[in-house]
């Protein structure tokens, strides 16, 4: 019987993503403290390693806006096109290069590395191809568990002056010494609220917690904190997932730029969320049964009145189509607006998917046209091949009124062929 060789996990986590991304097309930007802000602008959600020792995550821009002047760091505004246009080319690319990953974030994927001889010297290679192909840093944490893969990868980016970015602890000794020089609170899965429990029961570093007993952390805790502390001690309890199965919902909200007080333009957010929506749906390849489309007010202001509304609309037939999907819920919000209210936000909601052939109907029961589904075809090949937007349905404005506030985002350099990187 052939033996069973030790898994080796790798992840591949991008270092200050959403920094990065920016940094990428902006060279001069190299040694710039960068933060990233939230929709409207409202907070900080990312910040590069050097901006961290001056601002907090989740400070407000309004309040921090002359202290970031006065430290040279620059905002951006959040640029999710590009950000998720980078991460796609970052994880093609790792897939390309390895027999099995699991994408675990926008910015992070675990890898199966089993069965190779020299798995840093991999993790080196792809660090170096990841960076030439697409310009965006990487750590590499190489360990024969998932748990200990992530503790490989923070020391990879805490101590990358030494380490060149890739940190390898299949071994006991380089196990060892992370164990006792990493906080119990930078485990993975140890939240704020747990690393209080565990510093009262004396367990202070990522070794306490190896060496507990994983029966008294399954009684005390759960069935989680016992698999995390086995795998910090070296025993795999995870393995890579398998891809996804489609979503039972899809769902698209945005907060409004400003406040709304007419129909019409809510309208018109209503059917550019379900523009983007019912593209996920085609993407995962199902049908959608119902919408449901929901408005409010802002909830925080005491001066302003407050008002919350949704519906929910069965469609005829089950469709991925964006004309039936969109008309749908346009008229869905005549169901729920009242006039005196400032609106602040909309959401979409697709609900009821199904897989083609899953729907249980009767003999005579409408299905959706052949003609729409290669029309839709048409609109997702068109618009993958010249950006999103290209072609759109006609109550879709291109640049509207109430359009998130995002006065500080940069290019979409790799999806708008208008705004391209020009070099010279």
């Amino acid at each position: 019987m052939a033996t069973k060789l030790p898994a080796v996990f790798a992840l591949i986590d991008c270092n200050s993503f959403y920094a990065s991304c920016e940094r990428v097309f902006r060279p001069d930007l190299a040694k710039v403290p960068i933060v990233v802000l939230s929709n409207n602008d409202g907070c900080v959600i990312a910040r590069s390693y050097d901006a961290k020792p001056h601002i907090k995550m989740g400070e407000p821009y309004f309040q921090i806006k002359d202290r970031l002047e006065a430290l040279g760091i620059v905002a951006f505004s959040s640029n999710y096109a590009l950000y998720g246009d980078m991460s796609e080319r970052v994880m093609s690319l790792i897939e390309s290069q390895l027999p099995a990953v699991e994408v675990y974030s926008i910015d992070e994927c675990f890898a199966d590395l089993t069965g190779i001889t020299d798995p840093s010297e991999v993790g080196r290679q792809l660090r170096s191809k990841i960076v030439q192909c697409t310009g965006i840093p990487v750590g590499v944490g190489i360990a024969p568990t998932k748990t200990l893969a992530k503790l490989a990868n923070y020391t990879a980016k805490r101590l990358q002056a030494r380490t060149g970015g890739v940190v390898n602890l299949c071994g006991e000794r380089e196990r060892s010494w992370v164990l006792r020089n990493t906080p119990v609170a930078e485990v993975w899965g140890v939240g704020r609220r747990m690393t209080l429990h565990l510093q009262g029961m004396g367990i202070m570093t990522a070794m306490d917690l190896a060496s507990a007993d994983p029966w008294m952390l399954r009684k005390k805790f759960s069935v989680v904190m016992e698999k995390t502390a086995r795998e910090l001690a070296g025993t795999s309890c995870l393995e890579l997932d398998e891809p996804d199965p489609p979503k039972q919902e899809i769902c698209c909200s945005r907060m409004f730029g400003k406040r709304l007080t007419a129909m019409a333009p809510i309208k018109e957010a209503v059917a550019t969320y379900m523009m983007r929506a019912s593209e996920k749906l085609r993407a995962q390849r199902s049908y959608c049964r119902k919408v449901r489309v929901s408005i409010r007010t802002g909830m925080f202001n005491p001066d302003e009145a407050k008002y919350a509304n949704g519906v929910v609309v069965t469609l005829p037939y089950p469709t991925d189509d964006v004309r039936l999907l969109t008309k749908a819920a346009v008229d869905a919000v005549e169901l729920v607006f009242r006039p005196g209210f400032k609106y602040s936000k909309a959401e979409v909601l697709l609900l009821d998917l199904r897989q083609p052939g899953e729907f249980t109907d009767d003999l005579f029961a409408i299905n959706q046209p052949a003609e729409a589904t290669r029309v839709m075809a048409v609109l997702d090949e068109i618009n993958g091949r010249w950006g999103r937007g290209t072609l759109r349905a006609a109550s879709v404005p291109s640049h509207p009124e109430w359009a998130m506030r995002r006065d500080l985002m940069s290019q979409s350099y790799t999806t708008r062929l208008d705004q391209l990187w020009r070099v010279g």
